[in-house]
């Protein structure tokens, strides 16, 4: 995690909505002490790195459902408790429970050029399994569902479809790029299994050529469920390779993942009440759920230290907030949105009056940018869109 990261983000959360509280020199003056303040107790006493390593280290991988995911919570709840917070508390949410099972098997079989060949694949999130023996058949290679639709059904049914839509190298921001090709793996296998497919494979949404597959959630529609897996940026480049002169191999591919009912967890919150409007609410937060191939540290194990850290710099540095601050850890990001979810639900039934909501989801590296999303409301002081 960069302490800079830490830093900027602790003093964001505190001032950005305070632009308008003080003027003239008094302000100036004010405010530069208690930021070099934030920044030394960060730099100097921070404990969000030694919290990210025991969620990650101990921990381990969050996925909801798991054990890990409810350690997880108690670990959260707990640090926030020990920091006499004016309101610690769980919020209690239903999650969907899908488990990997047992290591998947990717394999190239009746290849004009190589024969048979091993590849890594890693079962897509929220996917039905194959069960015992897998599932082989030919493939067929699409970079959208534009061509997917123009092979119509005669040329789908039976076979595999392999979504092959690199993320654009070109995108500077990689979020964006991200999102230029996730709708393959959210929708791909509802929007194959329409005209008859029996599996999907996806190339891994990842912007190098490796052998390291990513999973990630899928979105079954009302269609048929059918096996999906991603494939490794380093075997898809092989797969389509070998398409271009052999549309006769074949691809076989072995899943034993299943989604299991519901469970019980919990988003875990904690709050400073305001001195002065303590019912409008910022909030800051971060997903505690990850990835169970993974320990999570940045995806979004960071996120969630860096809004608890927020509070603890508060208190020990005796900042009274003249709005409530409230950090949430949210369960459930990954695959499903259920923490999220609820907790608009929640403060929307409550009447919660929400100014501002922050969340690191993007690393704890070194920042690059800020992206803000508000209404145009405009200071009568300033003629700055700052919520005053």
């Amino acid at each position: 995690m960069n302490k800079f990261l830490l830093v900027v983000y602790t003093i964001f959360a505190s001032f950005n909505i305070l632009l308008c509280s003080f003027s003239g020199s008094f302000a100036q003056k004010k405010d530069s002490v208690v930021i070099r303040q934030v920044y030394d107790e960060a730099l100097l006493r921070g404990q969000a790195y030694a919290q990210l390593a025991y969620l990650c280290k101990k921990i381990g991988a969050r996925l909801s459902g798991s054990p890990q995911a409810a350690a997880a919570v108690e670990f959260t709840r707990y640090i926030m408790d020990t920091m006499k917070l004016d309101r610690v508390y769980l919020q209690p949410v239903m999650v969907p429970h899908w488990v990997r099972g047992a290591k998947e098997i990717g394999k190239i079989l009746n290849s004009k050029h190589i024969g048979e060949q091993e590849v890594r694949v890693v079962a897509l999130g929220n996917s039905v399994g194959t069960g015992k023996g897998g599932i082989t058949a030919k493939v067929v290679e699409v970079k959208s569902f534009e061509e997917l639709k123009a092979l119509g059904k005669a040329k789908v049914n039976g076979k595999i479809v392999f979504f092959n839509r690199p993320m654009d190298a070109t995108k500077f921001n990689t979020f964006e790029a991200y999102a230029g090709a996730s709708d393959q793996r959210g929708a791909g296998p509802s929007e194959a299994a329409k005209l008859g497919a029996v599996g999907v494979v996806v190339r891994s949404l990842a912007s190098n050529i490796d052998d390291f597959p990513h999973t990630g959630s899928t979105r079954y529609q009302f269609v048929r469920q059918i096996p999906a897996v991603a494939i490794s940026t380093k075997g898809a480049e092989l797969l389509s390779e070998l398409l271009k002169n052999d549309t006769t191999l074949l691809f076989h591919f072995e899943t034993h993942c299943q989604m299991l009912p519901d469970v019980l967890s919990y988003n875990v919150i904690g709050e400073i009440k305001g001195s002065e409007k303590p019912e409008e609410i910022i909030a800051v937060g971060g997903h505690l759920d990850s990835w169970d191939l993974a320990e999570g540290a940045h995806d979004d194990g960071t996120g969630c230290m860096q809004a608890i850290e927020v509070l603890r710099i508060f208190k020990v540095l005796n900042i009274k907030p003249k709005r409530t601050i409230r950090a949430v850890m949210f369960m459930n990001e990954e695959n499903g949105l259920r923490g999220g979810l609820e907790y608009a639900k929640l403060a929307l039934e409550q009447n919660e009056k929400h100014i501002a909501a922050i969340e690191s989801d993007r690393g704890g590296f070194t920042p690059r940018e800020f992206g803000t999303e508000a209404p145009q409301i405009f200071c009568k002081k300033c003629k700055l869109g700052c919520l005053y």
